[in-house]
């Protein structure tokens, strides 16, 4: 019986620490989002008007054919039965096959996704790369509203970058270092250099956006007092922004940071036709021309649940930054 009562007040204790209720919190949401995602890629098909079979087919597939495809496909069953089918693949990792290759949808991403992975993680190192310390640079030339033109000039360029789209930036990538230079590849994913181009297209305007939010927020910082006490105690420059203000001012960085990461794994979907890159992007684009929808579905979850685990990395990241906010929201 001790026990017992030891058991349920550690139980108890740990259900009392912010760190356990902001996991529990997260995960509920987590598995709620899942749910819906999984819902919505389920009812994709049955929301499109037309038999998603014939699209497939094609109009001169005997009907025989077709009937078959369905029956195969358990499009005949009832919506609630074809959605607990649903559920239970996805719980033994089948989304089933494609409409028109017959191949399983889990082969065709699996051999697809690293190549969309390699270039949604390259564009987030670099965009990283380079707008972390752009920005902190631009916050210490123009903290107290000096130089004036410096400041003018870094925001209109980076409202302009931002504003680009990603396809926009690689069309014209490849007409001057490819056409006209003949510095990179053209398209394919063949060595090293066919990285340098689709990497650029996806993180430049990404680089951009961040810079301008780690800028602010470093100028927030520096006004600060625990700022203001590093420059009472003479410590170096270099100390005071990298130890006392950099740390301080990542924080909204890493949500937005996060937040593009998501958009840069959508970002791939042109980027990679404007390259002929063979990965998800290339692929959603050719099922939905083709109209196979089952490849569609299956790309649209794998891409929904990338965001999902992105959003969550994000939420972990910020609480070991600032344990205060697990805090604050429990």
């Amino acid at each position: 019986m001790t026990t017992v009562s030891a058991d349920a007040r550690t139980l108890r204790t740990l259900a009392d620490e912010p760190w356990v209720r902001f996991a529990v919190r997260r995960l509920g949401r987590l598995l709620v989002s899942v749910w819906v995602l999984v819902t919505a890629s389920f009812l994709m098909i049955h929301l499109i008007p037309g038999d998603p079979v014939r699209a497939a087919l094609g109009p001169t597939a005997p009907l025989s054919v077709v009937e078959a495809r369905r029956q195969v496909m358990g499009l005949n069953d009832p919506v609630w039965l074809q959605y607990l089918h649903y559920l239970r693949d996805l719980l033994h990792g089948r989304l089933g096959e494609s409409m028109t290759t017959g191949l399983p949808v889990s082969k065709v991403i699996g051999d697809r996704l690293p190549a969309t992975l390699q270039l949604a993680v390259l564009a987030f190192v670099v965009a990283v790369a380079l707008s972390v310390p752009l920005g902190l640079l631009m916050a210490v030339l123009t903290r107290g509203g000096r130089r004036r033109p410096v400041e003018l000039g870094f925001t209109s360029t980076s409202v302009v970058l931002g504003a680009i789209p990603e396809f926009l930036i690689a069309v014209g990538l490849v007409y001057l270092f490819s056409v006209r230079l003949g510095w990179a590849p053209v398209a394919g994913r063949a060595g090293p250099d066919s990285f340098v181009l689709p990497v650029l297209a996806l993180s430049v305007g990404p680089a951009a956006v961040l810079a301008r939010i780690v800028r602010v927020e470093t100028l927030t910082v520096l006004q600060a007092d625990y700022i203001r006490t590093a420059r009472a105690k003479r410590l170096s420059q270099a100390r005071i922004y990298l130890r006392h203000a950099l740390p301080n001012a990542l924080t909204a960085t890493i949500t937005i940071g996060g937040l593009l990461l998501g958009a840069l794994v959508a970002g791939t979907v042109l980027v990679e036709n404007v390259f002929a890159w063979p990965g998800l992007g290339s692929s959603i684009v050719s099922s939905i021309l083709s109209k196979d929808y089952s490849l569609v579905q299956g790309t649209v979850l794998v891409y929904g649940l990338g965001v999902l685990l992105v959003n969550l990395v994000v939420d972990v990241a910020l609480a070991a930054l600032d344990p205060r906010s697990t805090i604050r929201e429990s």
